[in-house]
């Protein structure tokens, strides 16, 4: 071999670890202590996400209704910085345990990436929607008044938009997000981009922060199925109800195309496992 030969190989040789597709149905995995651990700390984080935000936008509601100032209470910007800041808090809280998934739009994104099996993205969807009505109840138990005179914290489609422009912003604003997950945890970033040091929930706390920012005013941003849903169920209203299919059609086909994106434009694995299979043909 010569001298360039060993350059190119060495250049060529992989300086990270790709965990391999998880199996699509993982029997073994139910028995085991640390999928229901993961599974309860979903529930209990997504739980404390619902409290304080729609704490939050009704605490925000009821102080800008006392008053004639219009810039009264966290505004805007502070209902999007509790959002992203809880889901930044609590994705390092829970990172470790369950993957920090807060969300069932994320869970769908990386169970299509195979990354997680199917048993335990039902189990995730299922603890988050959960502790989202959980979550809400809390709120509701706590500040009934404030809560039925003030919305809630229930998504609905905002007047003077119709529900395409609802479906699209929710959608777009569900890939930026996915996308986000998706590059933070991807190994070959981390491992190609040392100087650039990233702390996982960082970056994802800022995604669902803009999205926020950004969406708000159109459908008071769902991109979480669980938030839109768990606030549904506790207000009730008939509103609610008719936008419900927005927030999970939106966020579900977001979250699909930033795991094609990500998995086959940006990690080429289709090119990859096409290029495994002849190169074991062509040794057959």
């Amino acid at each position: 071999m010569t001298k360039d030969m060993a350059e190119e190989g060495s250049f060529l040789e992989k300086d990270y670890y790709d965990p391999p597709p998880v199996a699509f149905i993982d029997l073994k995995e139910l028995t085991k202590w640390r999928l229901y651990r993961a599974v309860i700390a979903e529930f209990v984080a997504t739980l404390l996400f619902l409290y304080i935000t729609v704490l939050t936008i009704i605490g925000y509601k009821s102080q800008l209704n006392k008053g004639s100032d219009s810039c009264g209470g966290v505004g805007v910007l502070g209902i999007a910085w509790a959002f992203g800041g809880m889901i930044f808090v609590l994705v390092y809280c829970t990172a470790g345990l369950s993957g920090g998934h807060i969300n069932p739009a994320v869970t769908f994104g990386l169970f299509l990436a195979r990354k997680v099996s199917l048993p335990r993205a039902i189990l995730y969807m299922a603890a988050q929607c959960l502790g989202a009505i959980c979550g809400v109840g809390l709120v509701k138990t706590f500040n009934k008044t404030y809560y039925n005179n003030y919305g809630g914290g229930a998504n609905e489609l905002a007047d003077g938009y119709n529900k395409g422009t609802g479906l699209g912003a929710e959608i777009i604003g569900t890939f930026f997000l996915v996308y986000t997950v998706f590059s933070a945890t991807d190994p070959k970033r981390n491992a190609r981009d040392p100087h650039v040091p990233v702390l996982v929930p960082l970056p994802i706390g800022f995604a669902v922060f803009m999205v926020h920012l950004a969406t708000i005013p159109i459908t008071g941003t769902g991109i979480n199925p669980a938030r839109s849903f768990g606030a549904a169920v506790i207000y009730n209203k008939e509103k609610a109800w008719d936008d419900q299919w927005i927030f999970w059609v939106g966020p579900f086909i977001g979250a699909a195309i930033a795991a094609f994106y990500h998995q086959f434009i940006l990690r080429a694995a289709a090119a990859k496992a096409l290029g495994s299979f002849r190169s074991s043909s062509t040794h057959v």
